[in-house]
């Protein structure tokens, strides 16, 4: 079955997860490619709290940076568990993403927070420089820590496979 646009695959009620499945040098690339993802912690009452973050690499892995009493570092201080998301993509047949499922790490060791401040600096703002960026960077990071994903789960998916 096909929809108006010539592309089947949506609405059909097949099961096409397998079709759809990233490889981890897929998904290793869409997280290089993105620059915000939805970040969902667990407030107070359990509900759930979602927020769009920018992000960079801490020794490997996805991390954010964030003021140290924001309502993020306030949940994750109170219970670690952490889902972000990272998609791409504006029609179905485009659509792509990583659901990233697991625990975080709070970061206040200044030479670590240090080194995700220059990796989120030179992913969103301007290729860092030393000279040139060092007091920009120094400012982002007063009264921050950092949050490194700890994965234990993933799931990807990339509709464009379905074309």
């Amino acid at each position: 079955m096909s929809d108006a646009s010539g592309f089947s695959g949506y609405g059909d009620g097949v099961n096409r997860r397998h079709q759809v499945h990233m490889s981890d040098s897929e998904a290793a690339a869409l997280l290089d490619d993105g620059r915000t993802m939805t970040m969902c912690t667990f407030n107070h009452d359990g509900t759930i709290h979602a927020v769009a973050m920018w992000y960079g690499f801490l020794e490997g892995a996805l991390a954010i940076h964030t003021k140290a009493k924001s309502q993020k570092a306030v949940n994750l201080r109170r219970d670690p568990r952490i889902t972000c998301l990272v998609e791409a993509g504006v029609n179905y047949d485009e659509l792509r993403g990583a659901e990233l499922v697991g625990w975080a790490e709070l970061i206040e060791d200044p030479s670590r927070l240090w080194d995700l401040g220059v990796s989120v600096f030179d992913r969103h703002v301007a290729a860092y420089d030393e000279a040139a960026h060092r007091a920009e960077v120094e400012v982002m990071l007063r009264n921050r820590v950092g949050v490194k994903i700890h994965v234990e789960r993933t799931v990807t998916w990339d509709h464009r496979k379905l074309r």
